[in-house]
């Protein structure tokens, strides 16, 4: 199966006033299509940096990444953007919600970014599959943390993407939520075949995964 993402000699380094440091050392990986795995490692690792890399919200200093065979630091920034749109969701930590949209309007975004003509057809549907038809008229101040997620779940989902990044997506949940937002994640990875790609200090969702791979000091270890 050919890899949905791949990775070859990413490196990031950064001019501090200490002098040069280097927060990723020529990471390379292989993701198939379908695949759960898990970044770990400690605070400061580089965890977060790899991700935005890999997403081409940031560029490396040397290297790069295809995905689903499109090299991506090929693109411009425009070209970068509409690769993210057609093939690329996200989960953060605090969500990323605009306060300004209810919860419907909030999943039909990425889809109205495509030009998707049935996207509120769409939102609708997916918001039902996480549980929140009854509540997608209300906005993001009017809903619990975890409803809040499961919004960003609903929208990094609805345009079935390749590729799924999420970033801490438990890290403000309490344990019972948390437990709730990671049977979701893997049941809708079942349902689309999306891959996903999370980084984590949650054991719990990290041992959910097929694989786990490690960040220490800028470099990717192996399988854990």
């Amino acid at each position: 199966m050919n890899a949905v993402l791949k990775v070859k000699g990413l490196t990031k380094r950064v001019i501090s006033p200490e002098g040069e440091l280097t927060l990723l050392n020529n990471v390379a990986l292989d993701i198939k299509a379908a695949e759960t795995v898990a970044i770990i490692g400690a605070s400061g690792a580089g965890k977060s940096t790899l991700l935005g890399l890999l997403a081409g919200l940031d560029t490396p200093t040397c290297g790069q990444v295809w995905i689903d065979g499109v090299d991506l630091f090929a693109l411009d920034e425009d070209g970068r953007a509409r690769l993210r749109a057609e093939k690329v969701g996200f989960v953060f930590q605090n969500f990323q919600l605009l306060a300004n949209l209810t919860a419907l309007e909030n999943v039909m975004l990425p889809l109205e970014l495509t030009d998707k003509a049935d996207a509120a057809d769409v939102a609708l549907q997916v918001l039902g599959r996480v549980g929140l038809g009854p509540r997608q008229s209300h906005y993001p101040k009017q809903l619990s943390g975890g409803e809040q997620q499961r919004v960003a779940i609903a929208r990094a989902f609805a345009p079935q993407p390749k590729i799924l990044f999420a970033d801490e997506p438990t890290g403000n949940l309490d344990a019972k939520t948390s437990s709730i937002i990671i049977d979701l994640l893997f049941e809708l990875n079942a349902e689309q075949g999306t891959t996903l790609m999370l980084v984590t200090h949650d054991s719990h969702l990290a041992d959910r995964c097929q694989r786990q791979l490690e960040l220490e000091d800028g470099c990717l270890r192996g399988d854990t």
